[in-house]
């Protein structure tokens, strides 16, 4: 029997990959400054008109854009595994995920928070520097487990998915080369069988069947994330995998189409689809995770084009290393903003675009000008030592 092809090493850049990354962490400014202005969602800070038509687009980057961050996570802890090994691993992940989520927990998620308390009631006129020792006022709680502590004010806001992904990372690690030599076996049924890439679709539509989905967490519940990080990190770069992957890619987003709109009367028409307990509601939760993963695996196919090796463009490097500082600074800039702009005269759409113009222009010019600038700010925003093109978090 033919040796397996062997597995890409980390100098073999995913650079579809990589864009697709730096696209949904850029892509959180415009979405959560939408949220200024949808009836449904509880965001910091909410303009006095609203328009249904931020649901419905909102719909369409929820259902595979998160999950895409956390599979391509995933992929990255495989290639990091294998060159540190787990403990070194470990050590890592909680350098550079512990420390920007302590730092941006202290500094950062108090804002909108307090700025939530000031959009709500004009009457409040707390200072800042009073509130931010009442938000840090927490107590244990592991019935919420990963999410730990809990405050009337505390919360750790954008910050989950650092959460969750460190959570994630640590009970890999001693799992991982167990789990590894699993994938190989797995990687040899999908070369034989590629339908089989579609079989998580089903944990994820039980997750969140009978789980629940959880607005919080970007629509999904906590723990289906788990299950397209591990995705990352035993299929998603194996070249038998891929192979399957492009073959399947465009019946799967045929399928995912087909699925999300089936998914349409449950939201539209049941009181609180994320949560109710009956059958409809289950099958709308249910058809929302399979059309995720169908939309992912397409996605995947898709990109992943046999092409000439080629060095990622200096842009991509630029951003690809700024994704983790970004995702942390996006949300209290948007809120910031929101809570500027809502009060302005004018329409949805110049406020939308206020929004979003200032963050980029404000959350690139704090990476620009403050955090990749000084060893303490880039260890403080999980940067290493110096900026490597390339890195991931």
């Amino acid at each position: 029997m033919s040796a397996p092809p062997p597995v890409p090493d980390s100098a073999s850049r995913r650079t579809e990959l990589d864009t697709l990354r730096v696209c949904v962490v850029l892509g959180l400014v415009f979405f959560h400054s939408a949220l200024v202005f949808s009836p449904d969602d509880d965001f910091y800070v909410k303009n006095a008109r609203t328009t249904d038509v931020v649901t419905v687009l909102a719909g369409f980057g929820v259902v595979w854009a998160m999950p895409m961050l956390f599979l391509v996570a995933g992929l990255g802890s495989r290639h990091s595994i294998r060159r540190r090994g787990p403990a070194r691993f470990t050590r890592e992940r909680l350098l550079r995920l512990g420390v920007p989520l302590l730092f941006g927990t202290l500094v950062l998620c108090p804002l909108p928070q307090w700025l939530r308390l000031r959009a709500a009631d004009a009457g409040y006129d707390e200072p800042y520097w009073r509130f931010w020792p009442r938000f840090l006022g927490v107590r244990p709680d592991a019935a919420d487990f990963p999410f730990v502590l809990d405050g009337e004010h505390f919360e750790t806001g954008h910050l989950w998915f650092v959460v969750l992904l460190l959570t994630f990372s640590l009970l890999l690690a001693p799992v991982a080369v167990r789990l590894a030599a699993g994938a190989e076996r797995a990687a040899r049924a999908v070369e034989r069988r590629p339908a089989l890439l579609l079989l998580p679709a089903l944990p994820l539509a039980a997750i969140n069947a009978f789980l629940g989905m959880e607005e919080g967490f970007a629509g999904w519940n906590r723990w289906a994330y788990l299950v397209f990080f591990l995705a990352g990190y035993t299929l998603a770069d194996d070249p038998r995998a891929r192979a399957g992957l492009r073959r399947l890619a465009v019946p799967a987003g045929v399928c995912g189409l087909v699925l999300f709109a089936g998914t349409a009367p449950g939201f539209l028409g049941l009181d609180d689809p994320f949560t109710e307990w009956n059958a409809f509601a289950w099958v709308t939760r249910g058809l929302f995770g399979l059309a995720g993963w169908c939309w992912v695996v397409a996605l995947l196919g898709l990109l992943d084009r046999p092409r000439a090796a080629r060095p990622p463009s200096r842009a991509l490097m630029y951003l690809g290393v700024a994704a983790l500082p970004v995702y942390v600074l996006h949300q209290p800039v948007v809120v910031a903003l929101a809570y500027g702009a809502v009060g302005l005269p004018g329409p949805i759409a110049l406020k939308y675009a206020l929004i979003v113009a200032g963050s980029l222009v404000v959350i690139l010019a704090l990476y620009e000008g403050l955090v990749r600038r000084t060893r303490p700010t880039r260890f403080l925003f999980g940067m290493r030592a110096a900026p490597r093109a390339g890195t991931s978090p």
